[in-house]
């Protein structure tokens, strides 16, 4: 399972969410979570996928990542919805076994909670394109353990780098490994031009609130 890439910087992975449209920044206008947390960051990187040379660039830094951080990986398992495609792009490249962990059972036929082969004591490495608080995150970990699966830890695009993220995984016991994060996009999106420099304290008090 292991690679030979030239892997994006953190910052080099900030860019390429803020240049493609997936991470969204308005100070001056927050969007409104589902959670109803108004918030001047909003992030979708599934947008990354119209983008095949991101794409790319993104999967490789999630394989490095896993051959790096979980080498002892024997399977992939995507978080739905954002991480099925991300996972599934990761499980091609490693040449590794792939299935995904829904948000509820299916309410027809076998009822299935986490689709694909489930193979008790086979070592998983799951896959999020975003962490906020990790609670739905975790609940995909917690279902895996449950079907017998050894869980290595998490892989993820971004995280916001909120503490009780950091305190939920702990909890958890799992070890979450991020290829971006908050401090990396401020930094790119003010000298990218994407926010004026003085919209950088703002930022830091949003995130503030969450400690």
């Amino acid at each position: 399972m292991k690679t030979s890439l030239i892997v994006p910087s953190e910052a080099a992975i900030a860019a390429m969410l803020l240049s493609t449209g997936a991470v969204q920044l308005r100070p001056q206008q927050p969007f409104t979570w589902a959670s109803g947390r108004l918030s001047p960051i909003y992030c979708d990187n599934r947008l990354t996928l119209g983008f095949p040379d991101v794409r790319t660039k993104i999967c490789d830094a999630l394989a490095e990542a896993v051959s790096l951080h979980f080498p002892a990986a024997e399977a992939i398992a995507g978080v739905a919805t954002a991480g099925i495609p991300q996972g599934a792009l990761l499980a091609d490249r490693l040449g590794l076994p792939f299935n995904y962990v829904r948000s509820a059972p299916k309410s027809h036929g076998m009822e299935n909670l986490i689709e694909g082969r489930i193979v008790p004591g086979q070592k998983v490495v799951v896959i999020e394109d975003l962490i906020s608080t990790g609670g739905s995150s975790l609940k995909a970990v917690e279902a895996l353990r449950k079907a017998g699966f050894e869980v290595l830890g998490m892989a993820a695009v971004f995280t916001y780098g909120f503490p009780e993220a950091d305190r939920n995984f702990a909890e958890a016991e799992t070890k979450l490994v991020t290829l971006s994060n908050f401090e990396a996009l401020a930094e790119v999106a003010v000298s990218g031009g994407y926010i004026p420099e003085s919209s950088i304290a703002q930022l830091k008090e949003w995130k503030a609130q969450f400690s």
